[in-house]
Order: structure tokens, then C-alpha cells, then sequence
């Protein structure tokens, strides 16, 4: 009795402890909100009659920001790196010709510039001279943060003035925003996500911090060592939040704009998104047969007629997945690179030349059609559809998807292959004892061992990305396709998608959606009938719910350091944190 008495009370203390860190969230959420509204209130945007702003183009865009005594420019440039990667050169030694002239230089390979000005900036004909050198070769941009009115000094530029009266940190975020199209201004509607707090769409965010409480539940449990979640609501990203360690015994800190290996979510962020395309432009039917698109299945009978919306709703009839691992053999592995072996699966792991080709995809072919007609998840489906995409498409699935959604929608993790891209520690770790083949820490390099065996690129697994592309991405398709300005996709081809497709299962074309058996709550019990979605074998998820034009981002590294405990699934962390984004909005603010 004494010890149940002693161990509620340090529960009791433990919950107390919460309260005051909660309330001032909810205060400082209130403080912000009424400074972010009256800086918007007290922000104008001028000379922009070339509408030059907000920026819709962002695939190949080079971009610096500069800070010419400017105020609150580290707010300023964290704001303009959620939407694209700008630079901040900061080298202005002072107001004068000699100064301009090192800046110029300084300035050579960027195509845009956004100036950051204030009133302390000397405004004289040097920096006038300059400024008017600059725009005509460069799009630049001036913020100007102050109450006295220097538009004056501007008005002979062909250039964007943002002027904030407020010399505020939310003067300078709402300054970033608008260039980007994140914050609407005249008759400019928002075209990209906005950053607020939950208060800014109704939210208390007392009523998110238990989301808090689950994952500490998670992480205690060996669910994950760590995790991010995210939420989008009205277009506005409400919550972002680190949780755990990127290892249970390491010292690295999860952090919101780490990396994660996104296993499944591939099929409907990758793979899917290439289909979708492909059939908008009809050189791909959903009712055509993959043999027309696959010349060796036209020999094989059990096979030849299959349609191509068979294999997306996963009612081909292949197996779910074939462990292409246990049929290596030493010499098929060397801890060496070289033209005999250049497929790095980990770390100085590399596998031989052509093994996908000679070994892999033949099996897949041969493999017998067993289900056809009922619905049996299977990899092997988006092994096919990637095959499928670039034959169709005359191009590598990744590099495909990196110029024709990825580079042009801002995503700036999003990808195939991050270890070319990012550096190790930026990247959370999976497995470290997979018991398949590999038996080390993989870190950057696919979690599934026979995307990692493709060469890092299928159309089930290899996706990585952060919390912030995600949103990116699935705001595009919560949009019906459009996002920045542009137009991906139609309106019905999202809908076609993403809608129930199939006679014998819950499924759309690619996109998972909710159980129709209420009382499995997936993947939440108060989700809409119309969310859609995906959950990755390695811990990860992304539903989207138009109805309550709502995203959920939940990332997390469950099988690290292997995947043997099912904490996340049996604890249900999962769909108990989307619960409480539900249920908050419904009691509202």
C-alpha cells in the first residue's frame, strides 16, 4: 500500500510538473498570435508590379539573404529555409562604396538576393548605386523593418519592398512568408504552408500536450527510441515537435528537420506519384495489361493479363515479398568498391554488379500467381510498377521524381539515396542487428534489405525525407494537385487516387484509407471515411483528412536497433497520438 501511495505521488508530481511548462506554451502561442496579427496588420507590400512576389519558381532557384543592418535576421532566414535554401551572407562591413564593391563580389552566383534593411541601415548613394547595379542582373528583394518611412529611398528600384512597421521577430517571419507565397497580402492568395501556432486554427494547445506524454510512453516502452511528429491544419503547420534520441544510449538529440527512412510511404510519395502522372497524360491505363509495358510477362499466361490497377490495389496475386537475401553467397559481397562491386548496401558493404538485373527481378518474374483477385499487400507490386513507370516514362523512377515533383515543390530532403546528398548524423539510424544480411548499423542506406539489394531505388522502399517535405508534398495533394502556384495534378486524378477502388478491400490505387470496421480505429478512431494515407514498416506514417483539411506526420525509427519489438503497434502510438489531434480540434480553443 505504502509503495502504491509513493508511486502515485511521483506520478501526481511528475503530471504537476507538465502544467506550468503547458500553460506558458499556451501563453506564449496567445503572445505570439496577437504580435503575428498586428504585424500583419502593420505590413505592406510595394513595387510589386512586376509580381515578383511571392516566388513560384523554386526547382534551380540560387538564393542569398543579406543583412544590411538589418533586424531580426536570424528569424528572417530560418523562416525563408522552410521553403527553399537560401544562404545568409553575412560579410556587409559597412556603408560605403568599398564595402558594396566586396559585396558584389560576394554576390556573383546568386540569382536572387533578399535584402534585410532597417532603421539603422544608411541609407546613401552607395547603397542606391548599388541596389540599381544589382537589379539588372539579379530578382532582389528588400525587407524593411521600421516605422519611419523610407520607401522613398526604394521607390526608383524595380524591386519588392516588404515594409513591416513592426521591428518584430514576427514581422520578419511574416516578411519571409510572403515572399514565398506562405503569407497572403492584397488580392495574392497563400499558395505555399504557412508556420503558426495551434491557437491560429481554433487549437488550444494545452489540448496537444498529452501527444507529448504518448511518445515519452513510446520511448520508455522501446517502441522507438525517438520520433517527430507533425501537424497541418488549414494549410498552416500547428505542431512540430522532436521527441527521444536518434539511439536509446546516444547523445544525439532528435531534431524536427532530421531524416528518416520512410519504408512503405514510398509507394504513395514516390511510385504512386509517377503513376498518377503517367495516366493523367494517358500513356498509361490503369485497365491496360502489364504486358503491354513488361515484354517478358507477354509469354507468361497466369501473368500477361493483369492489369495495371490490379497491381496498384494489390490484388495481382504475387507474394507479398520474396527475402532475396538468403540466396546470397559470399562472393556475391565484397567490403570493397569496385566495378565488380558498386552497389553500397552499408556502410564499406557493397553487393556485386548487376544483381537486381541477373537475380532479383528474374525471380520476381518467375514468381507463381497464387491470390489473384483477392487483396494481399505485397511488395512485389511496386517492384512491378517501378519497372512499369520507367519503361513508360524513359527515365529512372528517382531522377523522374526529383525534377518533376520534388525540385519544383521546395522539398529539399526529399529523395532516394540521401547519403549522396546529406551528411551521416542528419540521417536517423534503422537497424543494427537485422539478422538478414548486414548485421551493422544502417544509417542512410535503405532499412528494407531488398531495396537496399536494388541499389537503394524501388518502388517500395528507398524514400527518405523530413517532417517538412512531407507536409509540403501532401498539402499538394490536399490542394487536389496544386501547390506553389502550380498545377501537378487535376483535381480528379487526386480524387481517383486517393478515393476506395477496390471491391474486396479499403484500398485507393497506391493510397491506403480507413478500415470500414470501426472498431480496429484505423488509422483513428474519429478519422473521416475520405483519409488517406500510408503507414512505413520502419515507423513511420502520413494521413491526410480533406474533410478536416488536416495532415499527420508521425516519423519515428522503430527498428533500431532491430525490429523485434512491436511496442508501436501493440502500445497503438500511433493512432492514439492522431486521436488527440482530433480530439483537440474538436473541443477547439
Amino acid at each position: 500500500m505504502i509503495k502504491k501511495t509513493i508511486a502515485f505521488f511521483i506520478i501526481a508530481l511528475s503530471f504537476a510538473a507538465l502544467q506550468p511548462a503547458a500553460a506558458q506554451d499556451r501563453g506564449s502561442n496567445l503572445v505570439w498570435l496577437k504580435n503575428k496579427q498586428d504585424a500583419l496588420r502593420n505590413t505592406d507590400v510595394l513595387n510589386n508590379k512586376g509580381r515578383q512576389i511571392p516566388i513560384v519558381q523554386i526547382a534551380g532557384l540560387s538564393a542569398a539573404s543579406v543583412s544590411l543592418d538589418g533586424a531580426h535576421g536570424n528569424d528572417f532566414n530560418a523562416m525563408l529555409n522552410k521553403y527553399a535554401k537560401v544562404d545568409s551572407v553575412s560579410n556587409y562591413p559597412g556603408a560605403n562604396k568599398a564595402s558594396y564593391d566586396q559585396l558584389n563580389d560576394d554576390l556573383k552566383l546568386y540569382g536572387t538576393v533578399f535584402f534585410q534593411v532597417s532603421s539603422k541601415t544608411t541609407l546613401n548613394q552607395a547603397l542606391l548605386n548599388f541596389l540599381q547595379e544589382m537589379v539588372k542582373s539579379k530578382k532582389i528583394v528588400i525587407v524593411y523593418l521600421g516605422k519611419e518611412d523610407r520607401s522613398a529611398f526604394f521607390q526608383s528600384l524595380p524591386a519588392p519592398l516588404i515594409w513591416c512597421k513592426r521591428e518584430t521577430a514576427e514581422s520578419a517571419q511574416i516578411a519571409a512568408q510572403t515572399i514565398f507565397g506562405g503569407i497572403p497580402f492584397g488580392s495574392q492568395p497563400a499558395i505555399r504552408l504557412q508556420y503558426s501556432v495551434p491557437e491560429d486554427v481554433g487549437i488550444n494547445r494545452t489540448n496537444l500536450d498529452s501527444i507529448a506524454l504518448i511518445m515519452k510512453e513510446a520511448i520508455a516502452a522501446k517502441a522507438a527510441p525517438g520520433g517527430v511528429v507533425m501537424v497541418v491544419k488549414n494549410g498552416k503547420v500547428i505542431y512540430k515537435e522532436a521527441f527521444g534520441k536518434h539511439t536509446y544510449t546516444g547523445t544525439r538529440a532528435m531534431q524536427t528537420g532530421d531524416i528518416f527512412d520512410m519504408a512503405s510511404l514510398t509507394k504513395i510519395s514516390a511510385t504512386t506519384l509517377e503513376v498518377m502522372r503517367l495516366v493523367e497524360e494517358k500513356r498509361l491505363g490503369l485497365d491496360s495489361p502489364i504486358s503491354n509495358y513488361i515484354a517478358r510477362t507477354r509469354d507468361m499466361p497466369e501473368k500477361s493479363d493483369i492489369k495495371v490497377k490490379e497491381v496498384m490495389l494489390h490484388q495481382a496475386g504475387f507474394f507479398p515479398f520474396i527475402p532475396f537475401y538468403k540466396n546470397l553467397k559470399p562472393a556475391d559481397m565484397s567490403t570493397v568498391q569496385s566495378a565488380q562491386y558498386p552497389t553500397e548496401v552499408a556502410d564499406n558493404y557493397f553487393l556485386r554488379a548487376n544483381y537486381y538485373k541477373d537475380v532479383m527481378w528474374p525471380e520476381m518474374l518467375q514468381d507463381k500467381i497464387l491470390t489473384r483477385g483477392k487483396f494481399v499487400y505485397s511488395d512485389l507490386s511496386m517492384y512491378y510498377m517501378k519497372e512499369i513507370v520507367e519503361k513508360v516514362g524513359g527515365q529512372k523512377m528517382n531522377e523522374y521524381l526529383d525534377t518533376q515533383f520534388y525540385f519544383p515543390l521546395g522539398m529539399q530532403t526529399a529523395g532516394f539515396l540521401p547519403r549522396n546528398r546529406f551528411p551521416k548524423d542528419k540521417i536517423v539510424p534503422t537497424t543494427e542487428n537485422d539478422g538478414w544480411f548486414r548485421d551493422m548499423l544502417v544509417q542512410g542506406f535503405v532499412d528494407d534489405p531488398g531495396a537496399a539489394m536494388a541499389g537503394g531505388v524501388s518502388g517500395h522502399a528507398g524514400f527518405f525525407a523530413a517532417a517538412n517535405d512531407l507536409a509540403i508534398l501532401y498539402q499538394m495533394l490536399l490542394n487536389k494537385g496544386s501547390y506553389g502556384g502550380t498545377k501537378y495534378f487535376e483535381p480528379a486524378t487526386v480524387d481517383l487516387f486517393t478515393s476506395g477502388q477496390s471491391q474486396v478491400s479499403r484500398r485507393g490505387l497506391g493510397f491506403d484509407r480507413k478500415d470500414p470496421d470501426q472498431s480496429k480505429g484505423y488509422p483513428s478512431f474519429l478519422a473521416t471515411s475520405e483519409v488517406f494515407g500510408h503507414t512505413g514498416y520502419t515507423g513511420t506514417a502520413v494521413w491526410v483528412d480533406p474533410p478536416s483539411q488536416l495532415i499527420y506526420i508521425f516519423l519515428s525509427n522503430r527498428v533500431y536497433p532491430d525490429d523485434k519489438s512491436k511496442a508501436l503497434s501493440t502500445l497503438n502510438i500511433r493512432s492514439r497520438v492522431q486521436d488527440v489531434i482530433y480530439r483537440a480540434i474538436a473541443k477547439g480553443n
